[in-house]
């Protein structure tokens, strides 16, 4: 992925999974949306869930210099992989980016 000619990011993604949702589908489509980015932009994924809450997820992107394009592809996975219907209603994909303090 092109460089920016900004500090490396670290991407943390969080959301609520809808009730009702079928767990091992919605941990499906992540993972597809996580692969496909992966094979798009060269950054590999990881999921995590709340412990003791399963329906609490994060997505964790490090290391991405180009983020503009990154968060482009992201965008466009998401829509993609339709993860918005695996969101519980009134609730969102809350982003947060971080710089590793040198």
């Amino acid at each position: 992925m092109s460089s920016d000619n900004s500090p490396l990011k670290h991407y943390f993604i969080y959301y609520r999974i809808r009730d009702g949702a079928d767990i091992d589908d919605a941990h499906a489509s992540v993972r597809a949306m996580q692969l496909a980015l992966g094979k798009k932009t060269g950054i590999v994924g990881r999921l995590f869930v709340r412990d003791h809450e399963e329906t609490t997820w994060m997505e964790v992107y490090e290391g991405v210099s180009g983020t503009i394009a990154f968060e482009l592809a992201l965008r466009e996975g998401v829509e993609q992989h339709d993860l918005e219907s695996i969101i519980q209603p009134g609730s969102a994909r809350h982003m947060e980016c971080f710089l590793e303090c040198v």
